[in-house]
């Protein structure tokens, strides 16, 4: 009889054993779940657990002990990257205006007599001017298109049309440098939700890029899936510079003129809009290529 009763017994515990794991089991499961919910939302809702269980209690709380720490943590760097971004617009905002006087000045100053050393010397101060006008100018738009949270006016646009007059505006720039770019469209129209005036900003920092580092031709593809391509030979770059063309003010020595925000810009002003851009560099030619997905 007592042997059957003691096998009763730990047949008891064990099954309150593994009732007790059962639970923990499913605290630690709803904790993994409300961590996971917490981090990817913003939220000051604690991890809550109905478990009495006070190892798994001690768990949550240590860790609603870090997700406060983070939060604000987050808050702080929210605040911050704010208060950068608006610093960085005001201030390249600001100097537009003497660097335009500036270049106004230095214009007459052309138009007088002139040692040749002076010539020289002004025309040296007036390609710098103009480099300084250009990289504050840059900068001021990189800001704003950074600083975008709800600014974009989102609208059905023809991908199809857009390309087209793109390329039709960048007319004169192809002329002088001697290309002659190929398009290729697809047959049916391409209807995304985007904001016009960031689509046309994108398009024609990818074009100027295209100028900057062509060996003379350019190839403008749109496909249906919504990616636009353009690609032409490129002697002057490498992988490894290719990998860095989207980084905010990195330059090569073949960027003539270039301020190195271009291509950060269209970045940004991408991401806002839910599109994916990237680069690649094969057998001496570059590859910029942008997609806008299908919301529907």
């Amino acid at each position: 009889m007592l042997p059957w009763l003691l096998c009763g017994a730990l047949a008891a515990l064990a099954l309150a054993l593994l009732i007790r794991l059962r639970l923990l089991q499913k605290s630690l499961d709803d904790i993994t779940g409300q961590l996971e919910e917490r981090l990817s939302s913003d939220t000051n809702n604690p991890i809550f657990l109905p478990t009495r269980d006070p190892h798994a209690r001690k768990l949550a709380a240590a860790l609603n002990v870090q997700l406060k720490e983070l939060r604000r943590q987050r808050q702080r760097y929210e605040n911050g990257d704010r208060e950068l971004k608006e610093a960085v617009t005001n201030v390249s905002h600001d100097l537009r205006t003497p660097l335009t006087a500036i270049c106004g000045y230095l214009e007459l100053l052309d138009r007088g007599e002139k040692t040749p050393d002076q010539a020289r010397y002004l025309a040296l101060m007036v390609d710098r001017a103009e480099a300084m006008k250009r990289l504050t100018e840059e900068l001021f738009r990189y800001s704003v298109a950074a600083g975008m949270e709800d600014g974009l006016n989102l609208e059905p646009v023809d991908l199809n049309a857009a390309a087209e007059e793109a390329v039709a505006s960048f007319y004169g720039a192809f002329v002088k440098g001697g290309i002659v770019p190929a398009v290729s469209l697809p047959g049916e129209r391409v209807v995304r939700e985007l904001d016009r005036a960031a689509l046309s900003r994108i398009l024609g920092n990818l074009l100027t890029n295209a100028l900057k580092y062509s060996g003379g031709d350019l190839e403008v593809v749109l496909t249906a899936d919504g990616t636009v391509t353009l690609s032409n030979a490129a002697p002057g770059l490498d992988e490894v510079q290719v990998g860095r063309l989207f980084d905010r003010f990195y330059t090569v020595a073949s960027g003539r003129e270039s301020t190195g925000l271009g291509l950060s810009i269209a970045r940004a002003l991408t991401e806002r809009m839910g599109g994916t851009i990237w680069a690649r560099y094969e057998s001496g030619r570059l590859a910029v290529a942008v997609r806008f997905p299908a919301r529907w």
